[in-house]
């Protein structure tokens, strides 16, 4: 999916040419790739740029809640363009990692027994397993 210049605006950031192309490589990539990943496909883009630089934009995206981390066991950081409230499924069988959703109405207080007063302020959840 193509994203256009309205979908990579990130309130509170300023999208300088280099955070919206690395914004705009990893949108139009739903795999979680890793910063190396979109270093390689900076490479074949009109715009290379350096490793750091990817490394950079990526920090400031994460910093801005544009794009979230996924860490499985030791492997490289990953990153999810997907910002909404999510887990995440990964595949023992292949090493990919997919988006899983809470059921529509499903809280995260229904299925964690938390003390009460607690506040969330953010959560990380992944499931390994194979696929069939």
């Amino acid at each position: 999916m193509k994203a256009n210049d309205q979908q990579l605006q990130v309130p509170g950031l300023r999208m300088t040419k280099q955070r919206k192309e690395v914004y705009r490589a990893l949108m139009e990539n739903a795999d979680h790739p890793t910063a190396s990943e979109l270093y390689e496909t900076m490479q074949k883009s009109n715009d290379p740029m350096s490793l750091a630089t990817v490394y950079n934009c990526l920090e400031a995206l994460v910093e801005h809640d544009a794009i979230k981390q996924v860490n499985v066991d030791r492997n490289p950081t990953r990153y999810c363009q997907n910002a909404a409230q999510h887990g995440h499924f990964h595949d023992q069988n292949t090493g990919t990692i997919h988006d899983i959703n809470f059921k529509p109405g499903t809280q995260l207080t229904d299925i964690l027994d938390l003390p009460e007063g607690t506040e969330i302020t953010d959560f990380e959840i992944t499931i390994k397993g194979r696929l069939p």
